[in-house]
C-alpha cells in the first residue's frame, strides 16, 4: 500500500512540475526598468504599454500568456501593445508597483494596466476580471482586450 501511495505521489509531482513548464515571469527582473524600457520603446508607435501582473503558479496567468501567443488575442495584443509581465511572487514581490497604478492584486491575477504615453493608468482590471482567464477562454480574452484598446486613452 505505502509503496503505491508513493508510486501515485512521484507520479503525481512529476506531472504538476511538466504542467508548470518554463517561467512566464522572470522573478528577478526589474518591474519598473521594464516598463520604463516600454514606455521609451512605444514611443512615437501606436502601440500602448500593457502591464500584466501574474505569477508562474497561476493557471488563469499561463491561460493569458498563451492566449497572447497563440490565441485570438495574438494579433491584437502584438500590433496594439508593448507588453511587460511583472512577476507577483506569492503577492510579495512588485505589490507596490500594481498599488502605484492603482491595481487591486487582492481582486485576483491576471491584472492589467494599460499606460498612456505619460505612463499614467487609462485603464486597469480593478475586480478581477481577468482572474478566471481559463473560464473566460480565448475569445472571452479577445472581447476583453478589444475592449481595453478601444477605451478613451
Amino acid at each position: 500500500m505505502l509503496k503505491r501511495l508513493a508510486a501515485l505521489l512521484t507520479a503525481f509531482l512529476a506531472l504538476a512540475a511538466s504542467a508548470a513548464g518554463t517561467a512566464i515571469y522572470d522573478e528577478s527582473a526589474d518591474a519598473k526598468a521594464q516598463i520604463a524600457a516600454a514606455l521609451r520603446a512605444a514611443g512615437g508607435s501606436r502601440q500602448q504599454v500593457l502591464v500584466v501582473f501574474g505569477a508562474n503558479w497561476c493557471g488563469d496567468c499561463r491561460m493569458l500568456d498563451t492566449a497572447f501567443k497563440s490565441g485570438a488575442s495574438a494579433a491584437l495584443i502584438a500590433a496594439r501593445f508593448k507588453v511587460v509581465k511583472v512577476d507577483v511572487g506569492r503577492f510579495d514581490r512588485n505589490v507596490d508597483v500594481a498599488e502605484t497604478y492603482g491595481v487591486p492584486l487582492k481582486k485576483g491575477i491576471p491584472a492589467v494596466v494599460l499606460l498612456n504615453a505619460e505612463g499614467r493608468p487609462a485603464a486597469a482590471t480593478r475586480s478581477g476580471e481577468l482572474a478566471d482567464a481559463r473560464k473566460m477562454g480565448d475569445q472571452g480574452i479577445h472581447d476583453f482586450f478589444t475592449r481595453l484598446d478601444a477605451a478613451p486613452k
